[in-house]
C-alpha cells in the first residue's frame, strides 16, 4: 500500500487499481482522495486474487498503480482511462 501512495504522490501513476474486498475498507479510504487531487484515475476490481492474478504478481493485492506500460500497450491504457472517465460522468 505505500508504494501505491508513493506512486500517486509523486504523480508517477498512470492508473491505480484497487480491489473491493480489502478488509477493513479503511485501508483503501485515502487513495482515491489522492488520486482525485492529482487528477490520476481509479478503479476497483473485485477481489484481492484477482486483482494480483491480474497484475501477474501472483499474490493478493489489495491496490496497484501502473506506472509504464509497453510500447504496444500505450493506447490501450488510453482507452481504459478515457472508459473510466466516461463512467465517472
Amino acid at each position: 500500500m505505500n508504494e501505491v501512495t508513493k506512486s500517486i504522490e509523486r504523480v508517477q501513476a498512470k492508473i491505480v487499481i484497487m480491489a473491493e474486498d480489502v478488509t477493513p475498507p479503511e485501508i483503501l479510504f485515502h487513495i482515491p482522495l489522492i488520486c482525485e487531487e492529482k487528477g490520476i484515475p481509479y478503479a476497483y476490481m473485485s477481489t484481492k486474487k484477482e486483482l494480483g492474478n491480474t497484475a501477474r504478481i501472483n499474490v493478493s493485492a489489495s491496490a496497484i498503480s501502473i506506472e509504464k506500460v509497453g510500447s504496444g500497450n500505450e493506447s490501450a491504457l488510453n482507452d481504459l482511462i478515457k472508459k473510466l472517465e466516461e463512467i465517472k460522468k
